[in-house]
């Protein structure tokens, strides 16, 4: 959704956040099938790809904030039985990257760098900061 189509509420603030992970030069989407997520999982595996979460607020006066946050994230290497259990698990489903650092895919995380909740899909810090930038109290 491009920013000036965000919806007015005169009584309220819009949020919209999205997520993609890269790895080295490769944007990794929300996965809608078990072999990209698959494909997915085993290029993460054994190294770091960066996570970036980007979020507008929109202010019932119209004024809009955005901020995109990057977060590194590095992955143990997984082994095969990790990797079928998982793309059996579902979890991947619908998740940048094909998997959900908030699930059991944390089992999978030997480094982290940034914003957890950025990695999760809403960067909380960074979106209070907007919010309150805002006016929100």
């Amino acid at each position: 959704m491009a920013l000036e189509k965000l919806p007015r509420t005169p009584d309220g603030f819009v949020v919209a956040a999205d997520t993609v992970v890269a790895a080295g030069r490769r944007i990794l989407h929300k996965t809608e099938s078990r072999e990209t997520a698959e494909r997915y999982l085993r290029l993460l595996s054994g190294r770091r790809h960066k996570v970036h979460s980007a979020v507008a607020v929109a202010a019932p006066d119209g004024r809009i904030s955005c901020r995109v946050v990057e977060s590194v994230v590095g992955f143990a290497r997984l082994d095969e039985p990790q990797l079928q259990a998982y793309l059996a698990s579902g979890e991947w489903q619908g998740k940048a990257g094909g998997y959900a650092i908030q699930g059991q895919a944390a089992n999978f995380i030997d480094f982290i760098s940034g914003s957890y909740s950025g990695v999760v899909g809403l960067p909380l810090h960074e979106t209070s900061t907007l919010l309150r930038g805002l006016g929100w109290r």
